[in-house]
């Protein structure tokens, strides 16, 4: 196959939209299923993920070489889709109740970040975690800034405070993680709440 594109004119033919697209949605389809099937016990396997996509192992391996490829683009997706959030959140929130919808947030990517550190390599895990705190911290700075822009967050509140605290929750389990998650992130958002004295 050659490099040159479809047409002299430097533009994709239709196939190829039509290819790249349907590569795009294997990428997709094979991030989603890989994301779910992480959480099941054992060793998550190419060839389950492939099966659970009803695709052939070698369009996974075109994509994702290694298990490991895999899994750390599942979580470099799962922290976009997070730092993503909060400036949706903002358009559509009042600060606070922005910055508690995010914390909800926060509970499914905890997941996700615990599940694959187990599954990775700590060299893998630690430069996964190396990269995503400067975003991260990026969207709790975003929040905590409209917070106390509007008078609602307490104006000592840094993001590394929030961070630190957020980061237990990766250390929880399903079950305490549904039992205290909601509770704890309540009481987190109401320790960045700002007292007004009259």
């Amino acid at each position: 196959m050659s490099g040159y594109p479809d047409n002299p004119s430097g533009h994709m033919s239709g196939s190829a939209r039509t290819r790249r697209a349907d590569a795009q949605r294997n990428r997709e389809r094979i991030l989603q299923a890989a994301r779910e099937l992480v959480h099941e016990p054992g060793e998550l396997k190419l060839h389950t993920v492939a099966k659970a996509c009803g695709i052939g192992q070698g369009t996974l391996y075109r994509h994702f070489p290694t298990r490991e490829d895999l899994l750390a683009e599942v979580y470099r997706r799962e922290v976009e889709d997070l730092v993503a959030a909060a400036p949706r959140l903002l358009e559509t929130h009042p600060p606070l109740d922005a910055l508690a919808a995010w914390f909800d947030r926060v509970a499914a990517y905890a997941r996700v970040k615990r599940d694959i550190f187990a599954a990775v390599e700590a060299a893998t895990w630690q430069d996964l975690a190396a990269h995503s705190l400067g975003p991260i911290g990026a969207a709790v700075e975003l929040l905590l800034a409209a917070g106390r822009s509007a008078g609602g967050v307490r104006a000592d509140a840094e993001a590394r405070d929030v961070i630190i605290l957020i980061s237990w929750l990766s250390r929880l389990d399903d079950t305490e993680l549904d039992a205290r998650g909601p509770r704890l992130l309540s009481i987190l958002v109401n320790g960045l709440r700002a007292h007004h004295r009259d």
